[in-house]
């Protein structure tokens, strides 16, 4: 079927206002801007993420994955600070030969995460470009008093990560022919580079965390983040660094450097710290949830990042748009 021709108009009216929800804040983007209903005793998170073709994403990438990535790297970032998400502005700047088959399957995507996390379309833009850019503000409530932070940690804190790291890096390096492997394996690892999925229970744990930070440029640069905010330094024992057993296989085999999966991102997954004294509370509320924790380290006073008592040299330790 041939492709109509794309105008802002068609585009807003056929795909974009469908995401709105019919919320009153979005005015059903019929003016100049729209506004936010904030519960009292809330405060608004705000973030921004903006993905580039053949920069975070390939042109190959299919549709759906794309609004994967732009949702999930601000929906982490929401959660790290212990936020639930609200509502959020998309802009498009969008090649002109886009076919209308691929606006339908990226926000049917985007839909699918709306309806799942609960949050709507208030507002953006749209823009012609030779490329796909995508730039979005995420906007969540988080309680007044229950903000997580990088800045935080204290001394002999624990230290926890959420779920496993570095599979999205190994889909990459296979996307990228850097690494040869059994089909098995290619479409696990691919799946996790394509459709990475963001820890979403910051809220959960905002009670108890001292602090924390989203794993989106690789647990080195994240973790090192987090503790010259806190002015702090973290002690990590690389027996509880948690990977899935097709990982550990790929260690095991040399098919894989382990420093490459601390340093590569795209993992969303949670870095955060907390009293000792909330351990069994905490493990509680991953049972709960059914989502692996894993106990790294702790917080001390020496900076700098330990692994087995070794300081890690942070020269291309984490990634870097620019480098």
């Amino acid at each position: 079927m041939k492709n109509k021709f794309l105008s802002e108009k068609n585009i807003i009216n056929k795909y974009l206002k469908k995401l709105n929800f019919n919320k009153s804040e979005s005015y059903n983007f019929s003016n100049d801007g729209a506004f936010f209903k904030i519960p009292k005793n809330n405060k608004l998170i705000v973030t921004n993420d903006t993905i580039i073709e053949n920069v975070d994403f390939f042109k190959s990438d299919p549709p759906k994955s794309i609004a994967n990535k732009i949702v999930t790297c601000n929906l982490s970032d929401i959660s790290s600070m212990g936020a639930v998400p609200y509502s959020y502005t998309l802009s498009l700047c969008l090649p002109k030969k886009l076919t209308n088959e691929w606006l339908n399957l990226f926000t049917k995507s985007l839909f699918s995460f709306q309806k799942k996390f609960n949050f709507f379309l208030i507002g953006g833009d749209l823009s012609k470009s030779d490329k796909i850019i995508i730039s979005s503000n995420f906007f969540g409530l988080a309680k007044e008093k229950k903000i997580l932070t990088r800045s935080g940690a204290m001394t002999n804190d624990d230290i926890w990560v959420t779920g496993n790291l570095g599979e999205s890096s190994i889909g990459l390096k296979i996307k990228k022919n850097k690494i040869k492997l059994l089909n098995n394996e290619k479409k696990f690892f691919i799946k996790k580079y394509l459709f990475p999925q963001h820890f979403s229970y910051g809220n959960k744990i905002a009670n108890y965390a001292s602090s924390a930070i989203d794993i989106s440029d690789g647990f080195y640069g994240d973790l090192s983040k987090l503790i010259l905010e806190s002015n702090k330094g973290a002690s990590i024992e690389s027996k509880n660094l948690p990977f899935s057993l097709k990982t550990k296989k790929l260690i095991k085999n040399k098919k894989i450097n382990v420093n490459y999966l601390l340093s590569a991102g795209d993992d969303y997954e949670l870095i955060f710290t907390s009293n000792p004294k909330h351990s069994l509370k905490i493990k509680r509320i991953f049972k709960n949830i059914n989502i692996k924790i894993s106990k790294v380290g702790r917080i001390i006073e020496k900076k700098g990042v330990y692994i087995d008592n070794n300081k890690v040299n942070f020269i291309n330790k984490s990634f870097d748009h620019f480098s």
